[in-house]
């Protein structure tokens, strides 16, 4: 038989081929799962915590601002990310949502002095981002006792944040609590109040009772009176997301707790919504959330 040179090219020449398109698609492949991976990243820190058994997961703070971009850019610089649903600046940082505009109110009266006398971020590292910070026009006060792995901050309207250091987190900063300041005989009440209601978990940080929801950790401070109630301060309230909006709202009316006004619909943003009051002034929205939409770069 007389093998022909010819047909042996032409064969190699289509194998080469094949590899090429071979190569082709598993680089396609390839950057096809780098890129929905990065979507999977970004959605997993664009949501809150997974909600738990009763339907709840921490969701957002509600800051009547006096100056809303001012407030803007100063959590912009502290990391966060702006979204506009229904046309309202909210700020997300991983765990929680921070909503700017609450309608034309203007808040009266910082946080401290109210029930939430403060709310806290933890950072992987308090000393870098402090210096970032600072860097980017931000105001940061120090950590109590001369403390490296604390700061604080405070919005140009009187909002005060804690920040602690977690060297082991995977993000740069993150959601972490809510401090409520409360006259002694009245944490106990409040700590089972809360656990109750929302689901969580009663605990004890640093010997001081707790109680944690999904992305967030309710703290307890003893307060020599009574504190003012929320509404109307400029951290008017702070708020829980809810799986299922209908079942919460039963839930908690059979357990005796009076809604501050009937659930609905808020057109702005698809958002399901209503208001409770705790027991101590602290307003709280209920929300079964809509989509945010696409972040605004």
């Amino acid at each position: 038989m007389i093998v022909c040179p010819r047909a042996e090219s032409v064969t190699a020449k289509q194998l080469e081929t094949q590899l090429n398109r071979e190569d082709s698609v598993k680089t396609k492949m390839f950057a096809a799962l780098l890129f929905a991976s990065a979507l999977t990243a970004t959605a997993a820190v664009a949501q809150p915590a997974p909600f738990n058994p009763v339907g709840v997961t921490m969701g957002h703070w509600h800051i009547a601002s006096k100056d809303v971009e001012a407030n803007k850019k100063l959590f912009l610089a502290m990391g966060g990310k702006l979204f506009m649903p229904g046309g309202n600046p909210v700020i997300m940082f991983p765990g929680v949502y921070i909503n700017l505009v609450l309608g034309n109110e203007k808040g009266e009266g910082t946080s401290q002095g109210s029930v939430v006398n403060h709310v806290g971020f933890v950072v992987d590292n308090v000393q870098q981002r402090v210096a970032q910070w600072k860097a980017a026009g931000v105001k940061v006060l120090p950590g109590g006792n001369g403390r490296l792995d604390q700061a604080y901050v405070e919005t140009p309207d009187g909002v005060r944040m804690e920040i602690l250091e977690d060297k082991t987190q995977g993000v740069p900063i993150r959601n972490e609590h809510i401090h409520l300041s409360l006259p002694a005989a009245e944490i106990p009440k409040a700590q089972a109040w809360y656990a109750k209601t929302f689901g969580g978990k009663a605990g004890t940080r640093n010997d001081a009772p707790v109680v944690d929801v999904p992305g967030v950790q309710i703290r307890f401070a003893k307060a020599d009176a009574k504190q003012a109630p929320t509404r109307g301060r400029v951290l008017d309230h702070i708020g829980f997301d809810v799986k299922d909006h209908p079942a919460f709202v039963k839930k908690i009316e059979a357990e005796g707790i009076k809604l501050d006004e009937p659930p609905r619909t808020n057109p702005q943003g698809g958002n399901t919504i209503t208001y409770i009051t705790d027991p101590w002034g602290t307003r709280i929205e209920l929300v079964q959330r809509a989509a945010l939409g696409p972040e605004v770069k």
